[in-house]
């Protein structure tokens, strides 16, 4: 049988495949990508509609109910980046930047900063931040597994700004010789709470590597397991994010510094909308979803 294979952008004719009704989306990117060689696999979407929803790979012609004449509309998404290459540019210049303008005040700050007094919440939150961007840099290479191999490459642009230029805001005030610090009992009840966040999100991190076998694309209901840090998947669905906003406000709370609140604000308005997203998701996905979970916030969203 023959597909016809249309753009999203104007309806052009791009290609017409001989298939068999078996053949899964996937392979008729690889047949697409042999005729047009820059439409390597990662960059196709192919869509039912020019404005529908793309379709997953995995699903074979005739499951789609597709005949023979039939037409698919693919979209070209742009030259990729492998996401694993995205979150190691991330997460390291966040660690860079916070690091380099902690061990070298005098450029920042002028010759006279390097003589002038630290403090002790300064010291704890750089080897906070350290840990943290260390922690995402570790998880990155051996803990998480991607549904997606690659995103558009013109993204990690605005996520790299985003996360550097943040790093540098925070850094810039925490590490001032006019910085104050607030009592170091505000501070060590929120380092407490911080580590609690740290390592929840780390324990969260691993019941979803342990959810889906390696290499495949499978879904389960993720559920809590013996570790007490990963109850609150009785909550939420998200809890890796509760626990990543919980973390930014302890560090907030510990440093007493405003950018580190706008950061911890921002974060948790990208956030809310990644759960939202994953929640409504999982509740059309499984018919038996636990109905009193919310998104990010317990009870409340």
């Amino acid at each position: 049988m023959e597909i016809g294979i249309l753009s999203t952008s104007g309806g052009k004719q791009l290609a017409t495949l001989t298939v068999d009704p078996n053949s899964t989306l996937k392979e008729l990117k690889t047949q697409v990508h042999r005729l047009k060689s820059h439409l390597y696999p990662d960059r196709q979407e192919f869509r039912q509609e020019p404005r529908g929803k793309g379709l997953d790979e995995n699903k074979t012609v005739a499951a789609l109910g597709l005949k023979d004449q039939s037409k698919l509309y693919l979209k070209d998404l742009g030259p990729q980046i492998a996401w694993k290459t995205v979150f190691l540019t991330e997460y390291a210049g966040p660690l860079f930047v916070y690091a380099w303008i902690y061990t070298r005040p005098w450029l920042f700050y002028g010759e006279d900063a390097a003589s002038q007094p630290m403090s002790q919440v300064a010291h704890i939150a750089v080897i906070c931040w350290v840990f943290h961007y260390g922690k995402r840099i570790l998880e990155t290479l051996f803990v998480h597994r991607f549904s997606h191999a690659t995103m558009p490459v013109r993204n990690l642009f605005r996520n790299c700004a985003y996360y550097w230029i943040f790093a540098a805001y925070v850094a810039y005030h925490v590490n001032h010789p006019l910085y104050t610090a607030p009592c170091q009992i505000q501070s060590y009840i929120a380092l407490g709470f911080w580590t609690v966040c740290e390592l929840g999100n780390f324990s969260i991190h691993w019941l979803l590597r342990n959810l889906r076998p390696p290499g495949s694309k499978e879904r389960k209901i993720p559920r809590p397991t013996k570790d007490p840090l990963t109850l609150l998947f009785n909550l939420v669905s998200c809890p890796n994010y509760t626990y990543e906003v919980g973390g930014w406000i302890a560090f907030t709370a510990m440093t007493q510094c405003i950018p580190a609140g706008l950061f911890a604000f921002a974060g948790f308005y990208q956030m809310a909308i990644w759960a939202i997203g994953k929640h409504r998701a999982y509740k059309k996905d499984f018919k038996d979803y636990p109905r009193g979970r919310k998104a990010i916030i317990p009870f409340v969203l």
